[in-house]
């Protein structure tokens, strides 16, 4: 053998095979910036697994994001996206659907633009059963714009606003959703890949309002004001502190960094979606000739 062949040999070894989750990324606008031991870029590769496992047609598949870290999630997917101001993915997620019922619509934003300045758009989508699907990467703090304390920041911990530690109550988000009438409730970590993937193909599988909570490591913001090494470290705190729990309740859901945290899928019911129950509505109003929105 020549070495010419065996140059072109080496080649043929080092190629890389496809990865089959690339056709739904954009990889022109790779690297992320997302920094080193930060966990939302593997919640990513659980979502695009999830769809492709659930066998979505990414034609009638929308992101929709609102502002963060987790918010540029929108920009790297090679699918109908939009990234919107801060705290209004959810409403803008709602015209979506409502203008195209076809569409599958996930909300993919962090805890601060989902439970802080959005926080009552969460609870009314809730409470009305729109058929989307919201999956809020939690990692305690504001990670783009200083490290503030949010919604879900737990008492005692450092932030830019708390400087001698957290004293607020802090929201139990998978109760929060339950009370609110959200029909398919998870929580996760960045940490548990498989479980986290078959959740979320669970959740995109059914009708109506689903939500899964993801607990990420912020090791740039979160962890450095807090003592915590590096993103693996806190990963590593998730796998001995949180435990998953079958058969739990959501409101077992609540967070205390000092206890055991409670993982799992806490609520997967069945009820009438927003526009199921106003077509009903309507039909019966108008009879036979209302001709129902958004089914064939």
């Amino acid at each position: 053998m020549g070495k010419t062949d065996t140059l072109n040999k080496t080649a043929e070894v080092r190629t890389p095979a496809e990865n089959p989750v690339d056709k739904y990324l954009r990889m022109d606008r790779m690297p992320h910036i997302w920094c080193p031991g930060c966990g939302i870029g593997s919640t990513v590769n659980c979502f695009v697994r999830a769809v492709e496992d659930a066998m979505i047609d990414i034609k009638k598949l929308a992101i929709v994001s609102g502002i963060g870290c987790t918010g540029r999630v929108a920009g790297y997917m090679n699918l109908d996206s939009f990234h919107t101001t801060h705290g209004r993915a959810i409403p803008m997620a709602t015209g979506v659907k409502l203008a195209n019922p076809e569409m599958n619509v996930v909300v993919y934003s962090g805890d601060g633009d989902l439970f802080a300045i959005g926080g009552n758009h969460f609870i009314h989508a809730a409470r009305r059963n729109l058929d989307i699907k919201i999956i809020c990467v939690n990692n305690f703090t504001y990670g783009m714009t200083g490290g503030q304390v949010t919604p879900t920041t737990p008492q005692g911990i450092i932030a830019s606003t708390m400087p001698y530690g957290n004293f607020e109550h802090t929201f139990n988000l998978p109760f929060l959703a339950e009370s609110c009438g959200a029909v398919y409730v998870a929580r996760w970590t960045a940490a548990h890949v498989k479980q986290l993937t078959k959740s979320m193909k669970e959740m995109m599988s059914k009708k109506g309002f689903g939500f899964i909570e993801i607990f990420s490591p912020c090791p740039t913001l979160f962890g450095r004001r807090n003592k915590i090494a590096d993103g693996l470290e806190h990963m590593i705190q998730f796998k001995d502190k949180c435990k998953i729990k079958k058969g739990a309740s959501a409101k077992e859901a609540t967070f205390d960094p000092d206890n055991e945290i409670v993982l799992g899928t806490f609520v997967n019911t069945e009820r009438k979606t927003f526009m199921e129950s106003m077509n009903d509505r309507y039909e019966k109003v108008f009879g036979p000739k209302y001709v129902r929105y958004g089914e064939e």
